[in-house]
Protein backbone atom coordinates (compact mmCIF):
# COMPACT_ATOMS: atom_id res chain seq x y z
CA UNK A 1 0.00 0.00 0.00
CA UNK A 2 1.19 3.58 -0.96
CA UNK A 3 1.69 5.87 1.76
CA UNK A 4 3.69 8.91 1.46
CA UNK A 5 5.61 11.04 4.62
CA UNK A 6 6.19 14.66 4.79
CA UNK A 7 7.65 16.35 7.34
CA UNK A 8 6.78 20.17 8.36
CA UNK A 9 8.96 22.78 11.16
CA UNK A 10 5.93 24.95 10.90
CA UNK A 11 2.37 25.83 10.61
CA UNK A 12 3.24 27.90 7.66
CA UNK A 13 4.62 24.75 5.92
CA UNK A 14 1.86 22.61 6.88
CA UNK A 15 -0.83 25.01 5.30
CA UNK A 16 1.55 25.07 1.94
CA UNK A 17 1.79 21.07 1.75
CA UNK A 18 -2.47 21.14 2.40
CA UNK A 19 -2.66 24.17 0.00
CA UNK A 20 -1.34 22.67 -2.95
CA UNK A 21 -2.98 19.46 -1.68
CA UNK A 22 -5.99 21.75 -2.36
CA UNK A 23 -4.68 23.12 -5.78
CA UNK A 24 -5.15 19.45 -7.24
CA UNK A 25 -8.72 18.41 -6.04
CA UNK A 26 -11.65 18.61 -8.28
CA UNK A 27 -14.56 17.48 -6.55
CA UNK A 28 -16.18 14.38 -5.08
CA UNK A 29 -13.34 13.94 -2.95
CA UNK A 30 -13.17 12.77 1.06
CA UNK A 31 -10.08 12.98 2.95
CA UNK A 32 -9.78 11.80 6.93
CA UNK A 33 -7.57 13.81 9.42
CA UNK A 34 -6.34 12.02 12.29
CA UNK A 35 -3.87 13.42 14.98
CA UNK A 36 -3.77 13.98 18.19
CA UNK A 37 -4.95 17.41 19.92
CA UNK A 38 -3.42 20.32 18.90
CA UNK A 39 -1.79 17.99 16.09
CA UNK A 40 -2.81 20.71 13.38
CA UNK A 41 -5.96 19.35 11.35
CA UNK A 42 -7.59 22.66 11.23
CA UNK A 43 -4.02 23.87 10.41
CA UNK A 44 -4.20 21.63 7.32
CA UNK A 45 -7.91 22.24 6.87
CA UNK A 46 -7.19 26.03 6.50
CA UNK A 47 -3.91 25.25 4.00
CA UNK A 48 -6.66 23.00 2.04
CA UNK A 49 -9.06 25.84 1.94
CA UNK A 50 -6.45 28.87 0.77
CA UNK A 51 -5.87 25.72 -1.94
CA UNK A 52 -9.88 25.74 -3.05
CA UNK A 53 -9.92 29.66 -3.20
CA UNK A 54 -12.22 29.95 0.04
CA UNK A 55 -12.03 33.15 1.64
CA UNK A 56 -13.59 32.87 4.94
CA UNK A 57 -11.49 32.06 7.98
CA UNK A 58 -11.68 28.11 8.75
CA UNK A 59 -11.96 26.99 12.23
CA UNK A 60 -12.52 23.72 14.17
CA UNK A 61 -16.21 23.06 13.58
CA UNK A 62 -15.97 21.37 17.37
CA UNK A 63 -19.43 22.68 18.58
CA UNK A 64 -21.08 22.54 15.13
CA UNK A 65 -20.39 18.95 13.58
CA UNK A 66 -20.32 20.43 9.77
CA UNK A 67 -19.00 23.68 8.58
CA UNK A 68 -19.81 24.66 5.16
CA UNK A 69 -17.59 27.13 2.57
CA UNK A 70 -17.73 28.32 -0.35
CA UNK A 71 -14.81 28.29 -2.96
CA UNK A 72 -13.66 26.77 -6.24
CA UNK A 73 -15.42 23.76 -4.82
CA UNK A 74 -17.37 23.55 -1.86
CA UNK A 75 -15.49 22.80 1.53
CA UNK A 76 -17.40 20.49 3.89
CA UNK A 77 -15.18 20.41 7.26
CA UNK A 78 -16.65 17.94 9.87
CA UNK A 79 -15.25 17.10 13.32
CA UNK A 80 -17.17 14.32 14.28
CA UNK A 81 -15.51 14.15 18.15
CA UNK A 82 -18.74 14.55 19.57
CA UNK A 83 -20.08 11.59 17.82
CA UNK A 84 -18.87 8.35 19.12
CA UNK A 85 -21.57 7.10 21.04
CA UNK A 86 -24.55 8.81 18.59
CA UNK A 87 -25.87 6.82 17.00
CA UNK A 88 -27.89 10.38 14.41
CA UNK A 89 -27.63 9.75 11.11
CA UNK A 90 -26.54 13.43 9.60
CA UNK A 91 -26.34 12.56 6.20
CA UNK A 92 -22.91 11.71 5.43
CA UNK A 93 -23.70 10.35 2.37
CA UNK A 94 -25.04 13.60 1.06
CA UNK A 95 -21.54 15.08 1.88
CA UNK A 96 -19.39 11.77 0.50
CA UNK A 97 -21.13 11.46 -2.98
CA UNK A 98 -21.40 15.33 -3.07
CA UNK A 99 -18.95 17.47 -5.56
CA UNK A 100 -17.56 19.19 -2.31
CA UNK A 101 -14.49 18.21 -0.66
CA UNK A 102 -15.33 16.64 2.51
CA UNK A 103 -12.69 16.98 5.62
CA UNK A 104 -13.35 14.98 8.37
CA UNK A 105 -11.62 15.47 11.61
CA UNK A 106 -11.60 12.23 14.06
CA UNK A 107 -12.73 10.02 11.19
CA UNK A 108 -12.49 6.83 12.76
CA UNK A 109 -15.19 7.42 15.23
CA UNK A 110 -17.36 6.86 12.07
CA UNK A 111 -15.96 4.42 9.69
CA UNK A 112 -18.80 2.06 9.28
CA UNK A 113 -20.05 5.86 7.81
CA UNK A 114 -17.04 6.17 5.26
CA UNK A 115 -16.61 5.98 1.62
CA UNK A 116 -14.15 3.10 1.09
CA UNK A 117 -12.26 5.23 -1.64
CA UNK A 118 -10.26 8.35 0.39
CA UNK A 119 -7.31 9.93 1.41
CA UNK A 120 -6.27 9.29 4.98
CA UNK A 121 -4.08 11.95 6.49
CA UNK A 122 -2.33 11.66 9.74
CA UNK A 123 -0.31 14.33 11.74
CA UNK A 124 2.18 13.35 14.29
CA UNK A 125 3.00 16.24 16.43
CA UNK A 126 7.20 15.89 16.70
CA UNK A 127 8.00 18.63 18.77
CA UNK A 128 7.31 22.37 19.10
CA UNK A 129 6.64 23.20 15.41
CA UNK A 130 7.71 20.06 13.80
CA UNK A 131 4.77 17.77 12.40
CA UNK A 132 4.98 14.79 10.26
CA UNK A 133 2.86 14.10 7.67
CA UNK A 134 1.28 10.86 6.67
CA UNK A 135 -0.83 10.52 3.57
CA UNK A 136 -2.46 6.92 2.69
CA UNK A 137 -4.30 7.01 -0.02
CA UNK A 138 -7.15 4.81 -0.77
CA UNK A 139 -7.79 3.90 -4.48
CA UNK A 140 -6.35 5.18 -7.50
CA UNK A 141 -7.82 8.77 -7.82
CA UNK A 142 -6.09 9.28 -4.29
CA UNK A 143 -3.17 7.73 -5.31
CA UNK A 144 -3.20 10.06 -8.48
CA UNK A 145 -3.44 12.79 -6.03
CA UNK A 146 -0.79 12.21 -3.67
CA UNK A 147 2.09 11.44 -6.79
CA UNK A 148 0.86 14.65 -7.83
CA UNK A 149 1.14 16.55 -4.64
CA UNK A 150 4.58 15.22 -4.29
CA UNK A 151 6.20 15.84 -8.03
Amino acid sequence: MMQVELKTHSSEETMTISQGLGKLLNGGEVLLLEGDLGAGKTTFTKGLAKGLDIKRNVNSPTFTIIKEYEGRLPLYHMDVYRLADSEEDLGFDDYFMGSGVTVVEWAHLIEDYLPEERLEIYIYHLGDDERKIVLTPRGARYEDICKELTE
